[in-house]
């Protein structure tokens, strides 16, 4: 440790040191090298994960929206609802009440059948106890 002679404890260098004073220290290379792999895993990574929540989607060939629900008694819920498929095939919709904790009351599974393009359905769902909201959870061709 070098110190100076009006202050006695004070330091005139670095406290860790400077790379000479580590001679058995290996150089650090092929840093670049190790940032490009590392880089390249990430891409592959979240490029996967970008494919796995895109085949996840599913069929996006049937389109549903909920134009109206009526949550007034106790014991069912009510839902209309519009689904747009190709007219050549069969679609299965899922239907969901749900609670004020976002818990499932009451649920049914709706079979639109070929024929047509544009559906609109009312159903009704028998539920368990007060639903506060009802969807539609899913819709795929069949």
């Amino acid at each position: 440790m070098a110190t100076s002679e009006a202050g006695k404890g004070r330091m005139d260098g670095p406290v860790l040191g400077t790379p000479g004073d580590f001679p058995d220290r290996p150089e650090r290379r092929g840093r670049l090298v190790v940032h490009v792999v590392i880089a390249i895993l990430c891409a592959v990574c979240a490029g996967g994960w970008g494919y796995v929540m895109w085949a996840a989607k599913g069929d996006t060939e049937v389109i549903d929206q909920v134009i109206a629900f009526d949550v007034k008694n106790g014991d069912s819920a009510q839902i209309t609802f519009e689904v747009n498929k190709p007219s050549d095939r069969a679609a299965l919709c899922r239907l969901r009440a749900l609670d004020v904790d976002h818990a499932e009351v009451g649920s049914k599974e709706v079979n639109i059948p070929a024929g047509e393009r544009y559906v609109r359905l009312t159903e009704r769902l028998e539920t368990s106890a007060q639903a506060t909201s009802a969807h539609v959870q899913y819709c795929y061709l069949v």
